[in-house]
């Protein structure tokens, strides 16, 4: 599994566009970009908090170990334009919002099932979201466009940004199987070029087959 391949399945995985996917691939900072933002160790703390909720240790290694709440906060400033910025900066305090409101906590103080119940909750209403934003893109008058957002208090002029929780999953998601940890830990690493077998067994259960190309 090769980097493009990694963003079509992230896409699948989470309804939407692969947010700053383009530069992923080749490796630039996006020209838009603009100011980077400033997380403070106690953003990175809970992004790895909601990446290991996502990608848990079990016997592989969880997303913690890979780091991915650094990463994260890479991708943003050197992946998203200025308004996926801003999304993506306030998302974390909407996620906190919305822990509290339901589980009367914050995400760092939840325990591990509320985290999951939680994120559950918000991978739903991510999907359901973006599905919308689809029909919202491909809207060819400003009627239809402003039908599709009513009742939206994310609406913004002709632009329905994207949702803070599509970018958490995408970016965990892609910096867990970038990483080191996550290559060598999570799947059968092979390093490339190798030698082809073209009819090698593959018994129910076995870990995915990926390289660094």
């Amino acid at each position: 599994m090769n980097r493009r391949e990694l963003l079509r399945l992230v896409a699948l995985a989470t309804g939407g566009v692969v947010i700053g996917g383009e530069f992923l691939l080749s490796g630039c900072n996006n020209p838009s970009a603009g100011l980077s933002l400033t997380f403070t160790e106690s953003d990175i703390a809970l992004l790895d908090e909601v990446a290991e909720t996502i990608f848990p240790k079990t016997n592989t290694p969880g997303a913690k170990e890979a780091k991915v709440g650094q990463y994260m906060t890479v991708m943003v400033n050197d992946c998203y334009d200025e308004e996926d910025k801003k999304t993506f900066h306030e998302g974390m305090d909407k996620l906190n919002a919305a822990c509290k409101e339901m589980h009367h906590t914050t995400f760092m103080n939840a325990n591990a099932k509320e985290r999951t119940d939680l994120l559950t909750v918000l991978d739903k209403e991510a999907k359901e979201y973006n599905k919308t934003k689809k029909d919202f893109d491909k809207a060819q008058n400003e009627k239809e466009k402003a039908e599709l957002a009513k009742g939206n208090k994310t609406f913004i002029k002709e632009k329905m940004p994207s949702h803070y929780f599509t970018m958490m999953k995408q970016l965990t998601i892609t910096g867990y199987f970038t990483s080191k940890v996550g290559r060598i830990g999570a799947t059968r690493y092979e390093p490339v070029p190798g030698k082809y077998i073209g009819d090698l067994d593959y018994k129910k259960g076995d870990k995915i087959f990926t390289s660094l190309t």
